[in-house]
């Protein structure tokens, strides 16, 4: 019987980092956002504002994408060692901050066809109403930014964790846990930053708020003081371009996790050097992937003529940070020394 063995080499596929900061950041500043989104809309509807209407819009999506970001930390957690995920939930995280980035290209399309209504059949502003709402606006999006940016601060000085990576030769996986502070040691050198992407998809939607608040501001501004109405509507088609951008960046970041390709080439990099720096060691396949905010997953083929153990191997890349899962597979030269293809 192989009992002892194969407890051994059994282990947990949790990557979900605890996101409790964050997550109850995050959930009093969707409550915050509602309240102004509901005083913003039925502002910008009865004092005839574009600025102001469309940003009560931008809010609402935000109330949205922010339901949608617990959604994700609470699902995330509770099904954290569910063996139908194989690589557990740590890109719900990505998927989160995917949705909320549609969501905001969405409102974004929506605030540049409302503009342009607007600009071809100007209607009446109260300009003075506006402007108060607009500022009460903005105010409530410099306290949601200080309360995410301190979940931020908090949530990348307290990533301590532990790296489980396992390795084999013809497929034979090994499971052990390595001590934090060796990859810590080496962190701060290293290109691969961890991200939380359900975060940083709350916090530009906060910013994408203080942003066209400070655009409703303005507009309503020159209208009310230099009759230039016509600038409500264009600050709408302006902020619209510059949420779009926003929007297509997470998009960009987030789909790479998903689809296994947003990786840094430095990782791979170190991990190729790492091993073939070593004897007549040839990387002949290699693939890294995230599997967590914090976790990346690698399966190396490794082809050597003096083949040694998976501890061997697994203590060579010691010093990549943030390498989670790692499945070493090794195939012995049979004559002479293995050569770089």
């Amino acid at each position: 019987m192989h009992t002892q063995t194969l407890e051994r080499k059994r282990h947990s596929h949790d990557f979900v980092v605890e996101h409790a900061q964050a997550e109850k950041s995050t959930a009093r500043v969707m409550l915050l956002t509602f309240v102004m989104m509901v005083a913003e809309i039925v502002a910008g509807l009865a004092y005839g504002s574009m600025a102001l209407l469309a940003d009560g819009w931008h809010m609402a999506t935000h109330v949205a994408a922010f339901g949608i970001a617990l959604f994700a930390y609470r699902y995330a957690r509770r099904h954290a060692n569910n063996p139908q995920f194989t690589f557990g939930t740590g890109k719900v995280s990505a998927l989160g901050g995917f949705a909320s980035a549609t969501a905001l290209a969405v409102v974004g399309l929506m605030m540049v066809l409302e503009s342009a209504m607007r600009l071809i059949e100007p209607q009446p502003i109260h300009f003075n109403e506006a402007i108060g709402i607009a500022v009460l606006g903005l105010l409530a999006n410099i306290v949601s930014g200080l309360i995410l940016h301190g979940a931020h601060e908090h949530h990348h000085g307290h990533h301590h964790g532990h790296q489980d990576d396992h390795a084999g030769e013809h497929d034979d996986d090994h499971h052990k846990h390595h001590a934090q502070h060796a990859r810590d040691h080496h962190a701060h050198g290293h290109d691969e930053h961890p991200h939380d992407h359900n975060l940083r998809a709350a916090y530009i939607h906060v910013l994408a708020d203080a942003l066209t608040s400070v655009f409703a501001i303005t507009a309503l501004l020159a209208g009310k003081y230099y009759g230039w109405v016509w600038l409500d509507p264009m600050m709408g088609l302006v902020g619209a371009i510059v949420i779009a951008s926003w929007s297509i960046g997470l998009i960009r970041a987030t789909s790479g996790v998903l689809l296994d390709s947003g990786v840094s080439q430095k990782v791979p990099v170190a991990i190729r050097q790492a091993i073939e720096s070593d004897h007549d060691n040839r990387v002949a396949d290699l693939h890294v992937w995230h599997v967590g905010p914090q976790a990346l997953s690698a399966v190396i083929a490794i082809v050597t003529h003096y083949p040694q153990t998976p501890d061997y191997y697994r203590s060579l890349l010691d010093h990549i940070p943030h390498l989670a899962h790692v499945v070493v597979e090794v195939d012995c030269c049979a004559d002479g020394e293995c050569q770089a293809g």
